[in-house]
This record gives structure tokens, sequence and C-alpha cells, in this order.
């Protein structure tokens, strides 16, 4: 399984992005998807992940700001992601996993930059 992750970039606070996650490969092993992130000095952190059969769960410092979708017929997750903090600054992350996302999801992507700028 391949995930090729885009839409990062430069945003004021208080803007938005979307991020996309497109998979390839043996695709009909895929259960889960998430977007995780990590800060520099920080540890990388679960930011949203959605189940095979759409059930989302958030880290509750994004909860009500970001939205994690999928669309099974792209195989592609999205992140939309509102009212961007500067504290939301990292590198995000694409994951995919046979079951449940965890904390050692079977599969990555390459990060994406998210800077939000003050």
């Amino acid at each position: 399984v391949q995930l090729q992750a885009s839409g990062g970039g430069l945003v004021q606070a208080g803007g938005s992005l979307r991020l996309s996650c497109a998979a390839s490969g043996s695709i009909f092993s895929i259960n889960s998807m998430g977007w995780y992130r990590q800060a520099p000095g920080k540890q990388r952190e679960l930011v949203a992940a959605i189940s095979g059969g759409g059930t989302t769960r958030y880290a509750e410092s994004v909860k009500g700001r970001f939205t994690i979708s999928r669309d099974n017929a792209k195989n592609t997750v999205y992140l939309q992601m509102n009212s961007l903090k500067p504290e939301d600054t990292a590198v995000y992350y694409c994951a995919a996993d046979r079951v449940r996302i965890a904390a050692s999801p079977d599969y990555w992507g390459q990060g994406t930059q998210v800077t939000v700028s003050s």
C-alpha cells in the first residue's frame, strides 16, 4: 500500500486547509485511515482517524475545527482543517491500517508541512 499526501502549506491563523491522502496498491487490505502530526520537539500524535464504516475520532485539541472524511471510490481520505491556530503547525502524516488506527499503523505516507502564522 502506498499513501500519497498533499495539501499542506502556509496559512494565517483562522484560515483553512484541506489535506488529501490517496491510497494505491493493495487497498483491499485497508480498513482505517487517519492523520498524525509531529511538531518540532514534540512526539507524533494522532489527529483524526476514520474507520472503514465511517466512524471518526479526533484529538481533543482539534475537535470542532477539523473534519476527517473518506471517499472509498477514490481511495482517498481528507482532513479539512478550519480555524487553524499556530499550534497546529506541524508535519502531517497520512496513515492506514488493516484494522484500527492506533499507535503503530501498518502503512505511512510521506509528511506534508502545515505552517500557521500568527
